[in-house]
Order: structure tokens, then C-alpha cells, then sequence
């Protein structure tokens, strides 16, 4: 019994730190090229500690709600049918703008990948992944969402293959740039988007069964193997590249360590930006032909082409996008998870709010300065 406890455990803790851990990574090394790692540091103590809250606040909410599988079911319980509304607006918009994020990334990968042997643009790759990816989503193939335990272990495999090559490359004066302070809550969203996986909660509930209590275990380790691993990325990939890290992270490594271990680092790149692709885009989908009452086809053209419509007029600035969704999109979700939670524990009143401020005042200044 305590061995099937252990594994439902560290499947649980696997499942969210592999949901966690996605496309968010690969701006962390340019975005501290720009502040310096000490800032960084800075931003991961302060905001890990309020994302950590906020999900243990949402834990204890899923111990108690039965059966809600997504953020609007809650908020339509605890705030009524404004909140279901807001929650639905977040959520829609959120994932427009996760999904844009992948495409842009995800097609950055490709390109870098297979144009070298192939010829053919940048343009070309990224609407190959857009076809591939939409054809799948419209299939509901859904099969490959479940690989996040394996995910992390290749993860790990070919993060230490590249420093294992790369490791006399390092320079510790590259984390250490001269910081730019016009720059300085450039990764508020970044970060906030990188560590969180609040939707997923509900599920990591039901995961744990019996032991659902569990899941204030879960949670922070869940949230602090992430922020190891942001780390040692940026230590990694910025210690090398130095002022050529580039905004997507593993194409500035070409230069330095050679195709080989870069076409390896370019092919975790594609999955994981793929897979997650595909995963939100299904979960997206859902929303729109289950919740809102779409037909199923109007579902998916709405969920695929919109991204695909954005990237095509110009929207291809991957570090404000992912800034916008977490500054703006999840700074949302943690207000709507303290304000129900407040509903059920009033007397912790006196760290809520200051936690709301702080998603607040992120998402004014998410709003004023990428606009």
C-alpha cells in the first residue's frame, strides 16, 4: 500500500512538473541576459512563493468542490456568473496566446532543424507545424498528452548531453551582464508563465484518489523541480552563449557547440512545443464546442486559425506574448482562485489581498508597457 501511495505520488508530482515546465523555459536565458541573474533570482524567491500559494490555495478548493474539471466551474460556484464569464475570458484568451507562443517557437525549431538539409524558409516550416499540428487536433488524437513522466526523462538526458559538451564553454561572467533597468519587470509574466499549471490542479486531485489531501505535498515540490531546472537552464544555455543567447535559447547554440548536439537540442525543442501544441489546443476545443455550445468543426477552426491569424499579420514577438499571458491572462486566474478562495477561509484575508495586489499591479503594468 505505502509503495502504491509513493507512486501515485511522484506520478502526481511528475504529471505537474512536466505540465509545468513547457515553451516558458526557452525565454528565461535572454530575459536574464537583459536583467542579470541576480534579478532573476529575485523574481523566482518572490513569485514562486505567490504561485505556490495560489495553487495550494486552489488545492484546498479542489479537496472541497467536487467534480469541477476547469477554472469556470469554480468560479461559477464560488462567484457567480460574472466570475464564470472573466474565467472564461482568461481562459480562451490565455491559451490564444499559449498557442501563438508555440507556433512561434515551435516553427523557430523547425526551421532551425530540418532547413539546413531541406533548404526552404522560415515562413514554410512554421505553417508545415501549423498543418501537422491543426490536423491532429482535428482528429482528436490525444494519446501523446500522457508522456509527461518520460517527457522530463528525456528532458533531463539531453539537458546534460549539452552540458556535458558544453560545460568548458561556460563563462560565469555571462550570467552577470550589465543590467538594464528599462528592463527591469520585463519577467514578471515571463516567470509567471513559466511555473504556472493551476488548470491542471483538479485533475492532480482526482489523480491521488483516497490520498487527495496529499496534494498540499505535491504542489510545492510540483512547483520547485520547475524553478531547479529554470535555473540550471539559464545557467547552462546563458553561461555558453553569453550575449548571443537568443530569445528562443537553443538557436544560439549552433554557433557555439556545433550542429550535432544542437539538432538534438532542436528536436526536445519541436516535441515539446508540438505536444503541448496539440494538448491546448484539444483542452481549447473542448471549451468552445463542450462549454459554449460551438459545432465541433467551427470549434476547431476558431481554436487553430486564430493563433495562425495573428502570426501571419505580425504577430511574432514570442518574449511579449508570453509575457502578456502570464502578466495579463494568469494574473487574472490568481485573483479569481484568491477571491473564491477568500469565500472558504475568510480569516487568511490578511495574505490574500496583498497577493492580489501583486497580480494586479502585474497585470496594469503587463497592459501599459506592451501596449
Amino acid at each position: 500500500m505505502n509503495n502504491m501511495t509513493n507512486m501515485k505520488l511522484i506520478y502526481a508530482i511528475s504529471t505537474l512538473s512536466g505540465t509545468i515546465i513547457g515553451v516558458g523555459l526557452f525565454a528565461l536565458p535572454y530575459v536574464t541576459l537583459k536583467v542579470g541573474f541576480w534579478v532573476i533570482l529575485g523574481y523566482f524567491l518572490v513569485l514562486g512563493s505567490l504561485v505556490i500559494l495560489t495553487h495550494l490555495f486552489f488545492g484546498e478548493l479542489a479537496i472541497i468542490t467536487p467534480d469541477c474539471k476547469r477554472l469556470p466551474g469554480f468560479a461559477r460556484i464560488y462567484l457567480g456568473n460574472w466570475g464564470e464569464k472573466i474565467a472564461y475570458i482568461s481562459t480562451i484568451f490565455g491559451a490564444f496566446g499559449a498557442l501563438l507562443a508555440y507556433l512561434i517557437v515551435g516553427g523557430e525549431f523547425f526551421s532551425e532543424l530540418l532547413s539546413p538539409i531541406f533548404g526552404g524558409n522560415h515562413l514554410f516550416y512554421t505553417l508545415l507545424y501549423f498543418i501537422i499540428g491543426a490536423g491532429l487536433i482535428f482528429s482528436g488524437i490525444k494519446a501523446i498528452a500522457k508522456v509527461e513522466f518520460w517527457g522530463i526523462v528525456l528532458f533531463f538526458i539531453i539537458l546534460f548531453a549539452i552540458f556535458f559538451r558544453g560545460e568548458s564553454f561556460i563563462t560565469i561572467g555571462n550570467l552577470f551582464p550589465s543590467p538594464d533597468f528599462s528592463f527591469a519587470f520585463l519577467p514578471y509574466g515571463i516567470i509567471l508563465f513559466s511555473l504556472w499549471g493551476a488548470a491542471l490542479i483538479p485533475e492532480i486531485e482526482e489523480m491521488l484518489g483516497e490520498r487527495k489531501k496529499k496534494i498540499m505535498i505535491v504542489i510545492p515540490i510540483a512547483i520547485l523541480i520547475p524553478i531547479i531546472v529554470y535555473l540550471f537552464f539559464i545557467y547552462l544555455i546563458l553561461g555558453i552563449t553569453g550575449t548571443q543567447t537568443t530569445e528562443s535559447a537553443l538557436t544560439g547554440l549552433r554557433n557555439v557547440l556545433g550542429d550535432r548536439i544542437v539538432s538534438l537540442a532542436l528536436i526536445f525543442g519541436l516535441l515539446t512545443t508540438f505536444t503541448s501544441f496539440i494538448t491546448l489546443g484539444l483542452t481549447l476545443k473542448k471549451v468552445f464546442w463542450y462549454d459554449l455550445k460551438f459545432t465541433k468543426n467551427l470549434a476547431w477552426a476558431v481554436t487553430c486559425f486564430l493563433p495562425l491569424i495573428f502570426f501571419l499579420i505580425g504577430a511574432k514577438s514570442f518574449i511579449s506574448i508570453i509575457s502578456v499571458v502570464g502578466g495579463v491572462m494568469l494574473g487574472i486566474d490568481g485573483i479569481l482562485i484568491l477571491l473564491m478562495y477568500k469565500k472558504v477561509s475568510p480569516r487568511k484575508q490578511i495574505i490574500i489581498y496583498p497577493m492580489i495586489l501583486v497580480f494586479l499591479a502585474g497585470i496594469v503594468y503587463s497592459i501599459v508597457y506592451f501596449s
